[in-house]
């Protein structure tokens, strides 16, 4: 993991173990995981209209925020951001 990745992972780990106030993780994390599910939706969706018609700039926006949603799930289901590496190295042989 990169260390951008490793640093965002780390600061959502972190909102999930000591959730502060005014956290929007934290605020994922007692809602539960249907609202991530449900901001993972969104977010699909917002990067399928990106793609359609707004711009390389949107495009990469919209990734962004899908890529933070799929971290805090992987949190919320205590996986690692390397389980998904070693599932894509897996693919690749």
């Amino acid at each position: 993991m990169n260390d951008v990745m490793q640093s965002l992972f780390s600061t959502i780990e972190s909102r999930k173990q000591n959730p502060p106030p005014g956290s929007y993780t934290a605020h994922l994390f007692a809602k539960g995981e249907n609202e991530i599910l449900k901001k993972m939706g969104e977010e699909v969706v917002e990067v399928i209209v990106a793609a359609k018609g707004e711009g390389d700039d949107r495009v990469i926006y919209e990734l962004a925020d899908l890529v933070y949603h799929s971290l805090v799930l992987l949190a919320d289901r205590g996986l690692q951001w390397a389980d998904v590496e070693a599932e894509l190295a897996r693919r690749a042989q």
